[in-house]
């Protein structure tokens, strides 16, 4: 993590099995940033929750259960209307049809905290996508018939760039919308994710509509030097 020095803005990404866990997490945040002062805005440290991840036992991504994601929800609004400077995001999973994502954004519309005559969304952006699951690869390999272990597993990468690049554009285009614009969020911010490897990705998934552009395969492969190829490539 940056030190409390640095100007450099951090993304804890967490994950839970139950509304409970989750709000004991954002509360180890919230001790985290008043012990770093960061509770003061413009705020430094904010939190991912990850309705995409594929490691919860027993447990589908909650981004495909619209239903279940509403307790943790609730749990987000509190913990950001106690603390407005809260700064709340959501992990996305690829989407492949038009009514899973305005389900996602009703779902959204229904936490929207209305203060002072003005709405406020306690989810300040969605990160979209992460790995689509249930993929396969055969490995090259003499000895290992599968590129994974398990040998299912996510698939990313310049593999998933067309459909993250569709989930952007989708998101945005929706959040931009008079429909979700009167129900409050309209301030939501999309951080475009999935096949960017190279600076011509980086401005696909700005022209989709990404306020921000992250990367995870590339930097997986070349560590900081990956921000270096998608700046000046």
């Amino acid at each position: 993590m940056a030190s409390h020095h640095s100007g450099k803005p951090v993304i804890i990404s967490i994950a839970a099995s139950d509304p409970t866990n989750l709000r004991d997490m954002l509360r180890d945040i919230q001790l985290l940033r008043a012990k770093l002062q960061d509770r003061q805005a413009p705020c430094k440290i904010a939190v991912e929750f990850n309705l995409s991840c594929p490691n919860i036992a027993d447990s589908a991504p909650l981004g495909y259960m619209h239903d279940s994601i509403l307790p943790f929800a609730v749990v987000m609004r509190a913990a950001n209307k106690d603390d407005p400077t809260l700064t709340i995001g959501c992990k996305m999973p690829p989407y492949v049809h038009q009514a899973q994502f305005t389900n996602f954004l009703q779902m959204l519309s229904y936490l929207v905290i209305d203060a002072n005559g003005e709405k406020r969304c306690p989810v300040s952006f969605l990160t979209s996508t992460n790995t689509l699951g249930n993929s396969l690869l055969f490995s090259s390999s003499a000895t290992d018939r599968f590129a994974l272990p398990t040998p299912l597993g996510g698939l990313a990468g310049e593999s998933i760039h067309a459909l993250s690049l569709g989930n952007v554009f989708t998101f945005k285009r929706l959040i931009s919308s008079q429909t979700y614009v009167d129900k409050g969020l309209g301030d939501l911010k999309v951080i475009g994710v999935g096949g960017v490897t190279s600076k011509a990705a980086v401005e696909r998934m700005r022209e989709a509509g990404a306020d921000a552009v992250g990367c995870a395969t590339l930097f997986g492969k070349e560590g900081v030097q990956a921000f270096e190829i998608l700046s000046t490539e």
